[in-house]
């Protein structure tokens, strides 16, 4: 799609509901569609979406090593809940292993971003691309939402990605928490508040899937 067109399309679908945007992004997809969590707060609305339209729907995970244990529990719950797709992609080198070699998670500094960038490469952006390379979706289904960070604030509901060549679509981009919170109470659905992402820290900064670093990370790391 053209950058004009994505324009359109976002014009069109901004009054829309998050079940009207995804029927739209299944719609588009022609059988490759994929949606990626991390198991993250509030990814159980995303999750409980899609698999409304394709039940069977690849869902990326990419498992890093650091999750908390609450986090490994709370995707065994959604996965037997939603019998969730889940396409889990883990980096060429354990947890163990890069902790021994690189002395563990580097410490999230500003000091530290080229070593935070550095993790993130290898722990968490290669497997992400050897998965978006091995499942080649037409559209890339995230839960990413306006409100999470400045970097994300300036994208919208579909916008091309340029980092894994795939057209992305955020159903949930406009919600509020409260909206979220509001969906998985309706729904019945868990949630899981002691997620932490060891290449972020807090939800002002990137971890590279989304932001233009990322590329340029893996270009480096491969």
């Amino acid at each position: 799609m053209t950058s004009e067109e994505i324009d359109q399309v976002n014009e069109s679908l901004r009054d829309k509901s998050p079940l009207e945007v995804m029927e739209w992004a299944i719609g588009q997809a022609d059988g490759q569609a994929i949606v990626s969590t991390n198991f993250r707060p509030y990814e159980a609305v995303i999750l409980h979406l899609v698999t409304k339209f394709q039940p069977d729907i690849p869902v990326l995970w990419v498992d890093h090593g650091y999750n908390r244990e609450a986090t490994y529990k709370h995707a065994e719950e959604l996965k037997t809940k939603l019998g969730l797709n889940i396409r889990a992609f883990v980096p060429k080198l354990t947890s163990a292993h890069y902790d021994a070699v690189h002395g563990g998670v580097p410490e999230l500094t500003e000091e530290n971003e080229k070593s935070i960038q550095a993790f993130s490469a290898v722990m968490k952006l290669e497997p992400f691309q050897r998965g978006m390379h091995e499942l080649s979706p037409r559209v890339w289904i995230t839960a990413l939402r306006k409100v999470q960070n400045p970097n994300r604030a300036e994208l919208d509901i579909v916008s091309p990605d340029s980092n894994f060549n795939s057209l992305k679509v955020s159903p949930v981009f406009y919600w509020s928490d409260e909206q979220m919170e509001a969906y998985l109470a309706e729904h019945d659905l868990p949630n899981e508040w002691d997620y932490f992402d060891p290449a972020k820290a807090d939800e002002k900064r990137e971890c590279g899937l989304h932001a233009s670093w990322g590329g340029k990370a893996m270009e480096n790391n491969g």
